[in-house]
């Protein structure tokens, strides 16, 4: 085996972050994989959603998140702060400690931390449901700080045990959110004093102990339920919660195996790997009588069956789920049967779920989620329903704009959103590629509505200027916005300009090239996006934001790698048939903007989907298209890999010569016979085998038959 152990992943991967700039935005997650819970230090209360740092020396506590995002902000969050002797007053301030995080440990299977002021060593394990913080105190008076924030309620039920819950949250349908919990001690608490203050401050006193163990049981249900989840876990010792929690992460890093002779690009690689299993988040529990039960927050009830929240389908379907597809099919399959139950709870397929709608981005890009799972057989039994919602959404306008398409009945009346409404650009492109994935899923049901879609797929062309080359704005006449300037970003843009939101066309290249005047013209469009300097105007936003920032912290021209539009963006050379002149952009793209360090990522990572933006191009393929059912040769990274396949199968990939000069593909074999076509299909992948990337160090130029060139609805 050649994987990185689970010991040797540092969660503070992509941590180093402010809000004017962006290393990841990540948080440094301790949990099992897909967990319903993470912990994570707390380091600062004073800056909202960056409440975690890599440098900074402050330890206020290991903080059970939720958080997705900063940008979503935490729900269901509480503090736990082992400490000793007597406060001067009992707040974060008065209580929080310096510690050392060179000498700390961050794995993804548990935290440990020496509090320097109390001489306190403290290890939390994490499960699926709870965890366990092991305390080793120095001194008398041994203690345990409890933040519940504002609004909670605790109630001691014995001499060992706490329970109850706290509100908060960034936004929810149900203004009573509930996260119950219950906490468990091996030593007797001495005394209980809940401050009711501000930061809802609960100390619980031990007396003179040298250790303390506490075990942790929570639940978005009931009382009862944390209680459960608690009691199916009291009798395992701190090793059995370790043993647990690293054999699930182990099981995951194992799925593939890396042979390379650059050790830092390998621990890239398995950092990232790790990212890639954290979200969606489990928001399910078994009951009693083992069944899946979950609560749902619009129609405040306990309803049965499996859901999943934290993930954003703008920002996740292009890579996330495609990997999914690849090495964790079953978790896939239960993933779409939760978000199959938020559409019958809420009447709409999810956008973003934090921990129900939060209606953010453009599209309704959960479709191509669906649509990559239907043309790889991915859980057909739900598809019938998943058809029908993907129609509502497509012909419905809710009343409530955090659900469904934004103007729908504008879209159908004129074929484009009209630019009164915001990101309409981006709006107009994600329906006409959801409507391709609605076609995808109708053709395999034989649904009699199937041609109505694939019509509406080309509604692109309805903005795209031919006379500027770029997607523009239209108001309800059919004319263009007057002034446009091809580096503005946002008004008619999301999170970008002209050059970033006019190539959203993932299911037509072959329309757009030819939009553009053919094939010669393309390839100057896309080498001068390339290879101008990164400007931007504000005009749009009005004041620079951070994914401004980082596109200009790097020379890949309008190529934004730092955030998801701009994905696809190198293998647009091979819709011309020309891939060399994206082989060396794909090998300094991977090798310059991602490492293994608390700066690893060029921009925000967003729920697993950078991380599995790297996997896929280290392993040499990428999939533009999720729904097309291929995925787009690209230029690998490592001299052998092995994928260990849902199917059971093996798939192995070697590259060489593999030495910095190789910058190009110089020919690809399957299975020993030579591959001409610039995609795999997923079948080629999942049966196994063998593909061999020969390198070199010039370019080798081919011409490609159009049956040769990756999938164009236009070919």
């Amino acid at each position: 085996m050649n994987t990185a152990r689970i010991e040797t992943i540092d969660t503070r991967h992509g941590t180093e972050n402010q809000h004017s700039f962006s290393n990841g935005n990540c948080l440094p997650y301790t949990g099992v994989p897909f967990g319903m819970n993470y912990f994570a230090p707390q380091t600062t209360n004073q800056k909202g959603s960056w409440w975690f740092h890599p440098k900074d020396r402050t330890f206020q506590g290991y903080r059970l998140t939720h958080q997705p995002s900063p940008w979503m902000g935490d729900y269901s969050h509480l503090l736990l702060l082992p400490y000793s002797g007597e406060l001067s007053e009992p707040s974060l301030f008065h209580a929080q400690s310096s510690y050392r995080p060179e000498e700390s440990t961050f794995c993804p299977s548990h935290l440990s931390i020496t509090a320097l002021r109390y001489q306190i060593t403290s290890t939390l394990i994490p499960s699926l449901y709870g965890g366990l913080l092991d305390i080793e105190y120095s001194d008398p008076k041994a203690s345990l700080l409890l933040a519940l924030g504002e609004n909670y309620q605790l109630d001691q039920i014995n001499d060992t045990t706490l329970s109850g819950y706290v509100i908060n949250y960034s936004g929810c349908e149900d203004p009573d959110f509930k996260f119950y919990f219950t906490l468990k001690f091996a030593a007797p608490i001495q005394q209980l004093t809940d401050t009711h203050n501000q930061e809802g401050i609960v100390l619980v006193q031990f007396g003179d102990i040298a250790k303390q163990t506490a075990q942790l049981g929570t639940s978005f249900i009931s009382s009862a339920q944390a209680t459960l989840n608690l009691e199916r876990e009291i009798t395992q010792t701190a090793a059995n919660y370790l043993t647990n929690s690293q054999t699930k992460w182990q099981s995951y890093l194992d799925k593939i195996d890396v042979r390379h002779h650059d050790k830092a690009q390998v621990a890239t690689f398995y950092h990232n790997l790790y990212r890639t299993f954290l979200f969606p988040q489990t928001f399910y529990e078994i009951d009693g009588t083992r069944q899946k039960i979950h609560y749902d927050t619009y129609s405040k009830t306990v309803r049965p069956g499996v859901l999943y929240t934290n993930n954003g389908f703008w920002d996740t379907y292009k890579t996330v789920y495609p990997l999914y597809s690849l090495i964790a099919k079953e978790e896939y399959g239960e993933m779409l049967e939760g978000f199959l139950n938020s559409y019958k709870e809420t009447g709409f397929l999810p956008k973003w779920l934090s921990p129900d709608e939060r209606g953010l981005m453009p599209g309704t890009l959960i479709d191509a989620v669906i649509a990559d799972a239907a043309v790889k057989n991915i859980r057909p039994d739900l598809m019938p329903e998943f058809l029908e919602a993907m129609k509502k959404a497509a012909t419905i306008q809710s009343d409530n704009p955090n659900y469904g398409r934004q103007g729908t009945y504008d879209y159908l009346k004129y074929g484009y959103v009209p630019l009164d409404y915001h990101e309409s650009v981006n709006h107009t492109l994600d329906y006409c590629y959801s409507d391709f994935c609605i076609h995808q899923v109708a053709e395999i049901l034989g649904d009699s509505e199937k041609e109505f879609y694939k019509k509406q797929t080309t509604n692109y062309k309805n903005l795209f200027d031919p006379t500027v080359g770029f997607m523009r704005a239209k108001d309800q006449a059919g004319n263009f916005r007057e002034n446009f300037l091809d580096t503005r970003w946002g008004k008619d843009y999301a999170e970008g300009s002209a050059w970033q939101s006019s190539f959203a066309v993932y299911h037509d290249f072959a329309g757009l090239i030819d939009a553009h005047g053919g094939s010669e013209a393309f390839e100057e469009k896309l080498i001068t996006l390339c290879n101008q300097a990164p400007r931007y105007n504000v005009e749009g936003y009005g004041f620079e934001i951070h994914e401004m920032s980082e596109m200009a912290a790097t020379e890949f021209g309008q190529l934004a790698i730092s955030n998801q539009p701009s994905f696809h963006y190198p293998f647009l050379f091979s819709y011309i048939g020309k891939p060399e002149m994206a082989q060396p952009l794909l090998k300094q793209l991977m090798t310059q903007e991602f490492d293994a360090s608390s700066t690893g990522f060029p921009g925000d990572e967003d729920n697993g989907s950078m991380a599995a933006w790297y996997i896929f191009n280290a392993l040499g393929f990428y999939p533009v298209c999720p729904g097309s059912g291929e995925y787009v040769l690209g230029m690998p990274l490592f001299d052998q890999v092995t994928i260990h396949l849902s199917t059971g199968e093996n798939l192995t990939l070697t590259a060489g010569p593999n030495y910095p000069q190789q910058q190009f593909i110089n020919g690809v074999k399957r299975n020993g016979q030579s591959h001409e076509a610039l995609f795999f299909t997923h079948e080629d992948l999942v049966t196994g085998g063998t593909i061999d990337y020969h390198l070199g160090t010039v370019p080798r130029p081919k011409n490609y038959s159009k049956e040769q060139l990756p999938f164009s609805l236009s070919n």
